[in-house]
């Protein structure tokens, strides 16, 4: 796109909303005009799972214009698979983020111009929540206004299939088509939002799928007995982050017993502005500080945050006087070990159980499945992958799905929602804790007793941003160096297996040996080393980023975060060469 052009065609356009016209004033005073040609070089990007992006003006910015030309991509989707899917319609939610309820009520008005019928929450709503009503409501697709985690100049639109899960690739590859084809986003006809209203055509949701989905949540506790005599004793704090999770978490929380429950006054209302935390990430050690306050304040024994649309949560456990924080894959391992133990004790643990996880996810949940004869089946990055085989087992019958999950603090325990729930991890979560107490121990405890059982696994994840056109070109040069020279070793380990995603195909090293990867093409790369070791480059489907994760194992804490620190140094010396 040539830039100028574009920026042009906006100043131009006699109904651009003011708001817009003065963005454009400020911008075109702006003596370095990096920023003005990043608004408008290209169109935010549409891909598999929807777009994300800064909110502000021109084609490369979430704003009502490109709200509305990626819900007339939508649109023109659901109009070529016939009047029932116009009929069925689309559920559409959103969170606590500036702009959100317009970005939803221009996504309705879009399709109500295609007479798509529309459903929007009467407030602000999670992402599970979102997927639960798709298949509640019997829609034929979902949106959810959101950016997740980041920060607060962002917003995005996530989209979904009639499974109420993001939709599979070749159906995202249609969707993603007819919106490409839209270059004129200035120009798309929309219905008035009281029009829509008074012929039916939009219609506001709320209480009756809030009470269906809470039923639903109630249904995951593994052990009832034990929580009637446990749940009141844990101490929990529990903080939203200013987003969408502090009225269903606390709900399901109270309905299961958990009584002694303190939510951080300062972050429990909705804020898109995130006041209290620099990111509302409670990946994050900085989203925990208040909650730290108020754990010792209160002789807490859990903390639980979940990220602005709950559906990723972080959790910290009491530790003498302060607390510690989990990693996403340690959080992980104890819902996995947890749930296991209860099923095989309780006598309901599937013969053809199995675990879903992502390529980037530690090994140690294959093996404590494995303990119970379960299979694990790894799955690219994206938690569409893991909803796509849920999808597939129930077609086949082959599997009976037990849990799904991905480092990056999204878990799933039951399938009435296809996309990772923070709402149903806070109650799992705290049943396991209460348990846990109530045999005198701790979640600290038994990650430990894992530890021994299994061996000392360690993640970490190096993330690098790269914005803007060269930004992406450094990502290109890094990808593009390991392909080109992959290395011999890493640090002391030696490179035993290398997966390249894009081609499909595993080499293993020594004998050159290649095998098919069955997955779908995915710019990523793995290598996997002596002793366990990895490491995975990829990037980001929704941020200017590139990802590099690392995982090791070995048999005691401290070898394992030695090997982890020496492939860190070693991948960043090689990465910084490449840019």
């Amino acid at each position: 796109m040539d830039w100028k052009k574009e920026y042009h065609k906006w100043v131009n356009f006699s109904d651009l909303k003011e708001e817009h016209q003065n963005q454009l004033k400020v911008l075109s005073k702006n003596k370095n005009n990096h920023e003005l040609e990043d608004c408008f070089y290209t169109h935010l990007e549409f891909g598999t799972g929807g777009m994300r992006g800064k909110i502000g003006t021109g084609p490369n910015r979430m704003n009502i214009y490109t709200i509305r030309r990626a819900a007339e991509g939508l649109a023109q989707y659901i109009v070529s698979n016939g009047d029932s899917a116009k009929e069925k319609g689309v559920v559409i939610a959103y969170d606590s983020r500036h702009k959100s309820y317009e970005f939803a009520i221009e996504t309705a008005k879009t399709l109500g111009n295609h007479n798509i019928q529309a459903y929007v929450f009467e407030d602000i709503r999670s992402t599970p929540e979102l997927s639960f009503a798709v298949r509640y409501l019997n829609t034929f697709s979902g949106v959810v206004i959101t950016a997740s985690h980041n920060p607060s100049i962002y917003n995005g639109f996530k989209v979904y299939g009639s499974d109420g899960a993001q939709y599979a690739n070749e159906e995202a590859d249609q969707i993603v088509q007819y919106v490409n084809r839209i270059e004129d986003e200035l120009h798309i006809s929309v219905k008035e939002e009281t029009t829509l209203k008074q012929t039916g055509m939009l219609k506001i949701i709320g209480q009756d799928v809030d009470n269906a989905y809470q039923a639903q949540l109630q249904s995951i506790i593994l052990d009832p007995d034990m929580l009637q005599q446990t749940a009141e004793k844990l101490r929990i704090v529990y903080t939203p982050l200013h987003g969408t999770g502090n009225t269903p978490v606390r709900r399901a929380l109270a309905l299961a017993g958990f009584t002694n429950v303190e939510s951080v006054e300062e972050q429990a209302l909705p804020n898109g502005d995130f006041p209290t935390v620099e990111f509302p990430n409670p990946e994050e050690a900085s989203a925990f500080s208040l909650a730290i306050e108020y754990g010792k304040n209160n002789n807490a024994d859990i903390l639980m945050a979940t990220d602005p649309d709950a559906d990723r949560v972080g959790i910290a456990i009491r530790k003498d006087d302060t607390f510690q924080l989990l990693t996403g894959n340690q959080i992980g391992a104890i819902l996995l070990d947890y749930m296991m133990k209860t099923k095989y004790k309780n006598h309901t643990l599937p013969k053809n159980g199995v675990i879903l996880k992502t390529i980037v996810t530690s090994e140690l949940g294959k093996q404590i499945a494995k303990e119970y004869g379960v299979e694990t089946i790894d799955v690219l990055t994206g938690f569409k992958y893991i909803s796509a085989n849920i999808k597939a087992f129930e077609q086949n019958k082959s599997h009976s799905f037990l849990f799904g999950y991905e480092e990056s603090h999204g878990y799933l325990i039951s399938d009435f929602v296809r996309d990772k729930d923070a709402v149903q991890t806070c109650l799992l979560l705290s049943e396991a804790a209460a348990y846990y107490q109530s045999i005198n121990k701790s979640i600290l405890d038994i990650l430990e007793e894992i530890y021994e059982q299994y061996g000392y696994y360690q993640e970490d994840l190096v993330s690098l941003t790269l914005e803007g056109k060269q930004g992406t070109e450094q990502i290109n040069q890094i990808l593009t160096g390991f392909r080109e020279k992959p290395p011999q070793a890493i640090a002391t380990k030696e490179v035993l297996i290398i997966e390249d995603y894009l081609v499909g195909e595993s080499v293993h090293h020594q004998t050159n040996q290649t095998e098919k990867i069955y997955l779908p093409k995915s710019n990523v790369l793995k290598f996997k080393l002596q002793g366990g070791a990895w490491i995975c480059l990829r990037p980001s489907g929704t941020e200017p980023k590139i990802k590099i994760y690392f995982g090791v194992k070995e048999d005691t804490f401290a070898e394992s975060r030695d090997t982890l620190e020496s492939l860190k140094d070693a991948i960043m010396e090689k990465v910084n060469n490449f840019i």
